[in-house]
């Protein structure tokens, strides 16, 4: 029952239908997005990277304040960043501020050099493998193969470290100065004017995680990021986030049930569930920013997407063809992003297929992304790409006892059949048009 509901809706919202222009059909393709999430979330795999990130965020808290601290020292407003925490433990009530007092009075236990040289070498490889769990989970988001690597890693989570701490100062001293000016006021130069300053200090909070989450989204995956999908996401986020912080606070504070069972470890909990539900909000704007980016995603999601041979064989001869044409013509090169529009495929099959004519020599892929034929057009024949999508492997190598007896002749067969069909035509023949020579 539940399988045939999923069904029906992917149909409503998936059906030739929703190609029209009307209200109605436009509303069903803005609807493709929640219904995507939803689908993911149940699906398993965000709620289970939430959960590991909530174990890495733990064991990484501690250095990462400590940094921070040490970092903010500099400027003379390391006590400005417990409001922050203040802010983002709020959810889980009373126990918040105990609980923040208690991570200040280690950051600066830490950052005062109080713990071993060997110590201090744990604390930042737990910082650095959180940052490569948090990027995993992002490029996983983004269907990203291949991860930074080290060295890049290294520098890019050093900026961080340093540049990340000067900006919060900096949104420390903004904040502090339009407090300062909101409470020189007086009742008669309280204008219309210091009422929209006090509505925007109102609204700082939601802004500066909106902000977070689109950099976040902006900088970690390791891919291409547009401005506008990921300030989508952000924005969603921030929503999702504030909404779910109230309803976690009102949680925490008139359910009683939460001490009864677990006694003094109440907090511990809470901490727990705030922490995976903001890990799970975060995956959860990426994954939305993905799909704005990435609309031929959506019917797909994170399942694996297989092409049948003869989908497999005109896709590698449509990307063959179109990356010639836009070559001979002078005209800027197709990407895989390009390309995935145009075909209303997927990215990851478009992405796999190019691969696989890059390693075979017929394609060349750029360091920014754009695809060139891998030689002389007129020397690629069609028989080489089609051979190089037939032959194309799966990672399982048959057993040599699998053809039953003339399944092998049969093969052979075919496979001179479709030789002679494409003859001796070449690619440059193909984009030109010209027939085949019976």
């Amino acid at each position: 029952m539940w399988q045939q509901s999923w069904k029906l809706l992917d149909r409503a919202l998936f059906g030739p239908y929703t190609l029209q222009q009307n209200a109605l059909a436009r509303l069903l393709r803005v609807l493709r997005y929640p219904y995507a999430i939803i689908r993911d979330v149940l699906g398993g795999e965000l709620t289970l990277r939430a959960t590991g990130l909530v174990y890495t965020t733990l064991l990484a808290l501690i250095p990462l304040i400590a940094l921070s601290f040490a970092v903010l020292k500099a400027f003379g407003v390391h006590r400005d960043m417990e409001p922050f925490l203040l802010e983002f433990f709020r959810p889980v009530g009373d126990a918040g501020p105990q609980i923040v007092h208690r991570l200040m009075l280690l950051a600066e236990n830490v950052s005062g050099g109080l713990v071993g040289v060997v110590g201090l070498a744990l604390l930042l490889w737990t910082l650095i493998g959180t940052v490569k769990k948090i990027e995993d989970s992002l490029n996983f988001v983004w269907r990203v193969q291949r991860a930074r690597s080290m060295p890049r890693r290294i520098m890019e989570f050093v900026a961080l470290v340093m540049i990340g701490p000067l900006v919060v100062a900096t949104v420390i001293a903004f904040s502090k100065l339009a407090f300062d000016r909101m409470a020189s006021y007086t009742p008669e130069r309280f204008t219309l004017g210091a009422h929209a300053v006090q509505l925007l200090i109102q609204l700082a909070p939601y802004a500066i995680v909106t902000g977070l989450f689109t950099a976040i989204y902006l900088l970690m995956p390791n891919t291409r990021v547009r401005i506008v999908p990921a300030l989508v996401g952000g924005l969603v986020a921030g929503i999702v986030w504030a909404a779910t912080g109230k309803a976690f606070t009102v949680m925490v504070i008139y359910t009683s049930r939460l001490t009864l069972v677990y006694a003094g470890f109440a907090i511990v909990v809470a901490v727990f569930l705030w922490t995976y539900l903001g890990w799970l909000i975060l995956l959860i704007g990426a994954q939305l920013a993905f799909y704005v980016q990435n609309p031929n995603y959506l019917r797909v999601g994170h399942a694996e997407f297989r092409l049948s041979s003869n989908e497999q064989e005109r896709l590698a001869l449509d990307i063959m063809a179109r990356v010639a044409m836009e070559h001979r013509a002078g005209k800027p090169p197709w990407t895989l992003e390009k390309l995935s529009r145009a075909l209303a495929l997927p990215g990851i099959a478009i992405a796999g297929m190019s691969e696989h004519l890059e390693r075979t020599g017929l394609l060349a892929q750029a360091d920014d992304g754009k695809l060139f034929p891998g030689r002389e057009i007129s020397s690629i024949t069609l028989a080489e790409i089609i051979h190089a999508a037939r032959t194309r492997r799966t990672g399982h190598d048959p057993h040599p006892r699998l053809s039953a007896p003339g399944v092998l002749e049969l093969q052979t067969d075919m496979e001179r059949a479709w030789r002679n069909a494409c003859g001796e035509r070449t690619l440059a023949d193909l984009i030109s048009g010209k027939p085949h020579a019976a």
